[in-house]
């Protein structure tokens, strides 16, 4: 049981680590670049992120997502109501079970379901095209913000912060 634990953990570690830096990745590096590479007129465009490299690291993201989820859950066992009712001695770790959960679902309900229709994987409008970008970035950047209480939340659970 204490192996099955411990292997738990670290999946829910790494996925977590991957989801996050994904996330980071997204916000503070890829939208930024494709910005420049759209500015750029002499450089080869955005193309190349759009095609190549997003739809990868999307991939990763979106399930990383779910993994570090259902490994969450897994760990909290149990005491998965007891958290996400906030019951006593639950309250940090039910809190960054929630926050998880929003960001989980802005993952798969608006950044995913957006995204395949900047990237062309969906058929769209340029209208749909503008308004997917907004709504991703802005679910995107919600994310971003919500990472960090999440990951403090989560953290003082187990280190006794509060």
């Amino acid at each position: 049981m204490a192996e099955l634990l411990f292997f738990e953990r670290w999946i829910h570690f790494l996925a977590g680590i991957t989801w996050i830096g994904l996330l980071y990745y997204f916000n503070f590096i890829q939208v930024p670049a494709m910005a420049a590479a759209t500015a750029d007129k002499d450089g080869p465009g955005p193309a190349a992120i759009g095609k190549y490299v997003a739809p990868r690291a999307l991939l990763w993201f979106r399930w990383a997502a779910v993994v570090t989820w259902v490994a969450g859950a897994g760990l909290l066992n149990k005491n998965f109501v007891a958290a996400f009712t906030f019951q006593e001695g639950f309250e940090n770790i039910g809190m960054g079970a929630w926050l998880g959960t929003i960001m989980l679902f802005n993952v798969w309900v608006l950044i995913w379901p957006n995204q395949k229709k900047v990237l062309g994987i969906v058929q769209a409008s340029a209208d749909e095209i503008a308004k997917a970008k907004r709504t991703a970035l802005l679910a995107s950047r919600t994310n971003t913000m919500l990472s960090i209480p999440m990951l403090f939340f989560m953290a003082s659970h187990s280190h006794g912060v509060f």
